[in-house]
């Protein structure tokens, strides 16, 4: 789908014929272009850049990837970005009201089956929005969320679970990377983005799961040491 055009940096209308732009009396500052003025006089500032939500960033994206309605939208989630951003099926209507309330996206009723459904596609300002975010320079976000290392983190309080908790969590990375290695499969049939996004799932979810190995074979390896000594 093809976004929207961000408007030229730096670039102002040109100003009304006959009218100076510096001509603005003593005093008063000239307003930005597309600001009004307030009652005193003083511009009145333009509308600020769209403040996208996590969960909003995900949706404007699979928008623009063709998933046009909140059951697409909660299927590609899924398959895909879960497995590196999280966002809450119970947050993915409101936040499609909330984007349609603020002009990000534009919805039509197209009853299915006898069902209602609503279809969603980026406007003009949406795909502003979007481009924005994704061009930003802005320091990324980096979450993690791992009970499994949670726990190895506080395993000195209880040693004697660390081995057995390296091994379930081995047996989590290795159901992670057979989703994605069903995924990879069909390689062919998505993006390049996505693709990408896949090629770094495996060579970590891989990472970890010979780091669980060399870890655990080590640990077993002190701890029968440790034994034979006493």
């Amino acid at each position: 789908m093809e976004l929207p055009e961000p408007a030229a940096a730096g670039r102002d209308p040109a100003p009304a014929a006959g009218r100076d732009p510096e001509s603005a009396p003593a005093g008063r500052k000239p307003a930005p272009a597309g600001a009004t003025r307030t009652a005193d006089g003083s511009p009145r500032p333009g509308p600020a850049r769209p403040n996208l939500t996590p969960t909003g960033r995900v949706i404007l994206g699979m928008i623009a990837f063709g998933q046009n309605t909140g059951y697409d939208i909660k299927q590609l989630v899924d398959k895909s970005t879960r497995h590196f951003w999280a966002a809450s099926y119970g947050q993915i209507y409101p936040e499609l009201r909330r984007l349609e309330e603020g002009g990000l996206i534009q919805g039509r009723s197209e009853p299915s089956g006898g069902r209602a459904r609503t279809v969603y596609e980026l406007t003009e300002s949406g795909g502003r929005a979007l481009r924005g975010w994704l061009t930003a320079d802005a320091e990324l976000v980096y979450e993690l969320r791992d009970e499994g290392m949670l726990k190895l983190f506080f395993s000195d309080v209880a040693p004697e679970s660390r081995i057995e908790n390296i091994r379930a969590m081995r047996a989590q990375y290795e159901r992670k990377r057979a989703q994605l290695c069903a995924l990879e499969a069909k390689a062919g049939e998505i993006e390049s983005g996505p693709s990408l996004t896949l090629e770094i799932g495996l060579g970590v979810m891989g990472w970890l799961i010979d780091w669980c190995d060399t870890t655990e074979r080590r640990l077993v390896t002190e701890t029968d040491e440790s034994k034979n000594e006493v």
